[in-house]
């Protein structure tokens, strides 16, 4: 079970929203930070938190809602902090609402829907020389550096375009996975498909670039979000 409060800040501050959420396992301070809605159902807000490295990351999504019944302004939030996505609701009191407070509290949804996991976020930056690009991707429980190298074995169209690899203790390099430079078929606006094993297990990304970030050097990780939409990869392989 989950609780919690959240407090909507003075129109000034970079933070909408900030609050904490706990259950028997963590407490955790959250933040919801306003972006730019693609679509009338896109999220209102990122749900960020600062992991054990001290890296702000990415940890959900959050929706402006109305309720039904009561036509009372509510916010609807996913949240994965690394044990799996859940759902929580952060409600007005009576009392809050006719003192025009801005103090929510966060109470559990139940849901029998199946949700994706959100809590990635990270950056790939092209890199001066060498076709290289370096790169992070962090959630609530791991943190990771990692390179973007050119595959210099590459000798089919689904073999990668480069090896994703990380440095040891030691500094010996260690692949961790595989990136394809794909073509969305849709928007026509290019992307790297990623493949990396992290502690949580292999996980596939998108480094994608929006509107103020195309035609520059850095590139933003994305969870990947099977829509059925074919690219230019022309599938995936794992070899060479």
């Amino acid at each position: 079970m989950f609780a919690g409060t959240l407090t909507k800040n003075v129109e000034t501050a970079a933070a909408i929203y900030t609050g904490m959420i706990h259950s028997n396992r963590f407490d955790i301070a959250i933040q919801l930070e306003e972006r730019t809605k693609m679509s009338e159902r896109s999220p209102d807000y990122d749900v960020t938190a600062v992991n054990k490295s001290g890296r702000t990351v990415r940890i959900g999504t959050a929706w402006n809602e109305t309720g039904n019944t009561t036509g009372n302004h509510y916010i609807s939030m996913q949240i994965d902090v690394g044990l799996g996505p859940f759902r929580v609701n952060a409600v007005q009191t009576k009392e809050a609402r006719d003192a025009k407070s801005g103090e929510f509290e966060i109470i559990p949804l139940v849901s029998n829907g199946t949700m994706k996991s959100g809590s990635i976020s990270g950056e790939l930056t092209v890199m001066d020389a060498d076709n290289a690009f370096a790169g992070y991707i962090a959630n609530m429980m791991f943190d990771l550096d990692f390179m973007l190298i050119e595959n210099e074995f590459k000798s089919e169209e689904t073999h990668p375009d480069y090896r994703i690899e990380i440095s040891s203790p030691r500094g010996h390099a260690i692949r961790v996975g595989s990136a394809w430079m794909a073509k969305s078929a849709r928007t026509g606006n290019e992307y790297l498909s990623l493949l990396i094993n992290t502690p949580d297990g292999d996980l596939r990304v998108n480094a994608v670039q929006n509107e103020e970030q195309r035609g520059g050097q850095v590139f933003s990780i994305t969870p990947f979000v099977d829509s059925g939409e074919r690219d230019t990869t022309g599938g995936l392989s794992l070899v060479a």
